[in-house]
């Protein structure tokens, strides 16, 4: 394996997908695990271990995308049994593996949306697996307009639509989410969507530790709206509900060391400056406007 400093073993944005894959592995395997995977390890395969053995820090870091994964289960669990969504779209699905290890009811129609390679790689891993509820997948790349267009316009719900889009958007120009977001609302059967974001901050930090492995793997960090989810306002969608990584870790008791220390520290912070470290990660919840 070579030095990082020269190379990286990310050749390409999709190649995360295998690094994402191994933290929920790394989780599963834990005696008290948030959520059980048993397909992660699979699909990460020897690229994901090399991902994440080649990315400064990159197990120590493992803690935000399993609190990510866990969070964004809850939620989607709560939307299919709430919230009468019965259709999910899951665009960027990478190596997710939702639509078998989550208690998910028979009738909803889930939908994976990712490169074709990364959809080939995945029906021959799991091909002999069968889904809990009604899966389709369809090969698509998200940032082309068209391709983009036509897959959305084709989705149906009888109730309400759910999007995911996780770890997809920091890869993304601030014009191509723009226009995803149009795209979305464009499409009357979408009621809601799920998201991750960051802030600027989140940025830096990231920049500072796996920002030059990424951007020579081709895969850069991108999107991280100053104004948060405002962002997607004018685009015809509206905060429903927000998840702070940091306060989810804590509750989920997936964080770091002294984490329980910090937060009683930062509480005598003023109010905007707490909320803004709130705002620095997140998993949300949009509702149309």
């Amino acid at each position: 394996m070579g030095d990082v400093t020269t190379s990286s073993p990310i050749s390409h944005v999709s190649d995360t997908a295998r690094w994402v894959a191994l933290y929920r592995a790394m989780e599963s395997e834990r005696p008290d695990a948030l959520f059980r995977d048993p397909y992660a390890r699979r699909l990460a395969g020897e690229l994901g271990e090399e991902i994440v053995r080649a990315l400064p820090n990159g197990r120590t870091w493992a803690w935000p995308m399993i609190v990510r994964t866990a969070v964004m289960d809850e939620l989607i669990l709560h939307a299919v049994t709430h919230d009468e969504v019965d259709a999910v779209v899951n665009l960027a699905a990478g190596l997710d593996a939702r639509p078998y290890r989550l208690p998910l009811p028979p009738a909803l129609h889930w939908i994976e949306a990712d490169f074709p390679d990364v959809i080939a790689y995945k029906e021959a891993q799991l091909g002999s697996e069968r889904p809990v509820c009604a899966l389709e997948r369809v090969g698509v790349d998200l940032s082309d307009a068209a391709q983009r267009c036509a897959f959305l316009s084709n989705v149906r719900a009888r109730h309400a639509g759910l999007v995911i889009t996780e770890g997809l958007l920091i890869y993304l120009t601030a014009e191509i989410v723009a226009a995803i977001a149009d795209d979305l609302h464009a499409n009357r059967a979408f009621h809601y969507w799920l998201m991750d974001l960051g802030g600027r901050r989140l940025l830096k930090m990231l920049a500072r530790t796996w920002g030059n492995a990424l951007a020579r793997g081709n895969a850069p960090f991108r999107f991280a709206p100053a104004e948060g989810t405002g962002f997607f306002a004018p685009h015809g969608w509206r905060e429903a509900e927000y998840r702070s990584i940091w306060d989810e870790s804590i509750r989920l008791d997936r964080s770091v060391r002294f984490a329980r220390f910090w937060q009683l520290v930062g509480r005598l912070a003023p109010r905007a400056k707490r909320e803004e470290w709130r705002r620095t990660s997140g998993v949300v919840l949009l509702e149309r406007g």
